[in-house]
């Protein structure tokens, strides 16, 4: 019941409400309104990790909606269309204007083709749309269609008072010339509507091709956030202009020779770099450095091969340089052993880690000083110099990652759902790890990642005072490769000793405590607390890890508490995981984990109707069928139910009168607006 006294203390408030709500009509209507919305089902989310440049992989599992399209037209036409027509309805939604192509250069009698795809496409589309308010498909749909899209939508042909007016429109689309476009344009409502919400848990960036197209398309999707990854850090730190990110950056991109992202995408010109390294390492047949026989170097000449591994080299000696020195320059990290250039004996070809000596694979550095071997050269210095330029001038880029900063952050939290790339650092006791992020600055848990969400932020700020946005650029590179970053958590990133040394132990790397804590339940729930989630249906879900599935390992941990959906999307991890990736999908009925296999190419999904085979595991179903009042939104939705309840008792007891000039709700329609999330900010 509403109080008096808590009218006058939110009148201010209530007068602003009034603006969009000048009476007792207005208010009511978007009561009922609310009210209902709150009673529908909970919209689809879909959950994604570690993309890494895979952009036909991804834009097909965006196009199908993890085989949520394929599901709704089996129930649709289960039996009454076969399988080869249910296949070829399915391909025309992923890919209308190429699918539409082949259609007409095989149909005989393509209106008649027209008309029956026209009537199934609709069918589709209404399946689809039913969990929604009428209102938030006509914000999907396309301007030009928007009016027609809708009547079908509203009107079926077995209500016989409306056959004939269905079926005119159908018919006057196609004779007018605008099939292919309906079509197209019907597609695109399937797909957009498919999928509710879309969280990428972090990894964009590094290995595969198409990173930037990925970016381009994200630009343009409504519904998404990211929970960013060490590999989009590290770009970040790139764009920022830390030279060691930038080095990483340039030397990853080479190990799997994949430059599109660089080159084509962003205008990173790497000729100095060929250049200088054709020149530096001239004699030196670099063979720890040949790239990785994935992606673009499958197809590579000896020549190009070559001159890739000096490339190769070139940049990894550089980032040794750069990074030892960030590491002397930050004593408070605590990871100046990782200066490995130091620990060399140039005369003898050795190195001594911990202790131990060993032999090095190879001990040819024409630039390096060994009196002092982290200093670059002059050429080096000028070619570090070319490259920071390119990066911080890079437009593309600069757009690309402003968009991530604008839809994400370290962590996020969706109905119920802790969200998180890689860690929460944890002692060894399971409590949380107090971690330095600035000098004299520790903390843990939720502040941990809100504060480094904070400080990544004020990386590109320019108000942000110069030493502190120093400070920022540099610990980039602590969240790249840092022992307590809850972005890596691990003892070190052996990237040196893979290079030059051959005993695999020097190759290890311990994981932190949260991987070895995370299968059990108590851990989980204690991380859960901590960031303040309280659902009694609560989830911590996260990639950063490939799943072993060949060797058995479930992505589902801690007794249904923790889901790890790193299944290897990028190429070069197919062969160790066993399969393509992970969509974990959560809908109205509960969880279902959609396990990928390899996509072969969009040319193949076009013309056979090749798609990504999947197979499907229920995680988890609920009890019932879960409505928007279940939702985050549907808290949101009740708060503003509870303001406008107490605007009609303003109105109706003289606190505030009643105007007669109308307004357009802002309110109205909030489910338009995508979900809004807890994030660090």
């Amino acid at each position: 019941m509403t109080n008096p006294k808590d009218i006058e203390k939110d009148m201010r408030y209530l007068q602003l409400l009034s603006n969009s709500f000048p009476t007792i009509a207005d208010a009511s209507t978007e009561i009922i309104n609310l009210q209902a919305i709150l009673n529908l089902p909970k919209g689809t989310e879909h959950f994604l990790a570690d993309i890494h440049g895979e952009y036909e992989a991804f834009q097909h599992v965006l196009k199908n909606a993890s085989g949520n399209i394929k599901r709704k037209v089996n129930d649709l036409f289960g039996t009454t269309l076969r399988e080869a027509e249910k296949r070829e309805l399915c391909t025309l939604i992923y890919y209308p204007e190429q699918k539409l192509e082949l259609v007409k250069a095989q149909e005989k009698d393509i209106d008649d083709w027209y008309h029956i795809t026209l009537h199934k496409l609709v069918a589709v589309c209404r399946d689809i749309s039913s969990k929604y308010t009428r209102s938030k498909v006509r914000h999907s749909l396309p301007a030009d269609f928007s009016y027609i899209i809708e009547e079908l939508l509203h009107e079926r042909t077995e209500d016989t008072n409306k056959t004939a007016y269905v079926n005119e429109i159908i018919d006057t689309i196609i004779s007018t010339g605008r099939a292919d476009d309906f079509i197209i344009a019907m597609a695109g409502v399937i797909q957009r509507l498919a999928i509710d919400q879309l969280h990428l848990l972090g990894d964009i960036y590094d290995r595969g091709p198409g990173a930037h197209r990925i970016m381009d398309l994200m630009e343009n999707y409504e519904h998404w956030d990211i929970t960013w990854g060490n590999h989009d850090i590290m770009w970040m730190g790139a764009a920022a202009g830390n030279d060691a990110c930038i080095c990483n950056v340039i030397r990853l991109s080479l190990r799997y020779s994949n430059l599109a992202t660089l080159e084509e995408g962003y205008g990173i010109n790497l000729v100095p770099l060929a250049t200088f390294a054709m020149e530096a390492y001239k004699g030196d047949p670099c063979e720890e450095f040949i790239p990785k026989f994935s992606g673009g170097a499958e197809n590579m000449d000896a020549k190009t091969q070559r001159l890739t591994a000096q490339m190769h080299k070139a940049i990894a000696v550089m980032q040794f340089k750069v990074e030892a020195q960030l590491y002397h320059k930050h004593p408070e990290w605590k990871m100046e052993e990782r200066d490995l250039l130091s620990h060399i004996d140039y005369k003898t070809g050795t190195i001594t880690l911990e202790g131990n000596t060993y032999q090095m694979k190879s001990c040819h550095f024409p630039t390096i000083d060994p009196a002092n071997p982290t200093k670059l050269t002059e050429e080096e210095e000028a070619l570090m110099h070319h490259l920071r330029h390119f990066f911080m001038l890079s437009e593309k880029l600069h757009r690309h990652l402003s968009a991530m900063l604008a839809h994400g952050c370290m962590y996020g939290i969706y109905n119920g759902n802790l969200l998180f790339h890689a860690s929460v650092p944890l002692n060894e006791d399971g409590t949380l790890k107090e971690v330095e992020i600035r000098p004299g600055h520790k903390c843990s848990g939720r502040a941990l990642m809100s504060d480094i969400g904070m400080q990544i932020r004020s990386a590109f700020q320019n108000d942000t005072p110069k030493e502190e946005r120093e400070y920022a650029v540099d610990y980039f590179l602590y969240l790249w490769c840092g022992p307590n970053s809850p972005l890596f958590d691990k003892s070190k990133m052996a990237t040196f000793e893979r290079y030059f040394i051959n005993e695999k132990e020097t190759h290890h790397e311990t994981k932190g405590n949260f991987f070895t804590l995370r299968d059990r339940e108590d851990i989980c729930d204690s991380i859960m607390d901590a960031f303040g989630i309280t659902d009694p249906n609560r989830h911590i879900i996260n990639g950063h890890v490939p799943v072993h599935v060949a060797s058995g390992e479930n992505p589902i941990k801690a007794g249904g508490k923790l889901m790890v959906i790193d299944g290897g999307f990028s190429q070069a991890y197919h062969k160790e995981t066993g399969i393509a990736g992970y969509t974990l999908v959560y809908h109205s009925r509960g969880f279902q984990l959609v396990q990928h296999e390899p996509f072969t190419s969009t040319e193949d999904a076009i013309i056979r109707g090749t798609d990504i085979k999947s197979t499907t595991q229920i995680v988890e179903m609920s009890s019932h069928r879960m409505l928007v009042a279940d939702t985050d939104k549907g808290k949101e939705l009740r708060q503003q139910v509870t303001e406008l309840k107490k605007l009609l008792y303003a109105y109706r007891h003289g606190f505030i009168k009643e105007s007669e000039k109308k307004h357009h709700s802002t309110i109205r329609c909030s489910l338009h607006m995508k979900a809004t999330p807890y994030f660090c900010l």
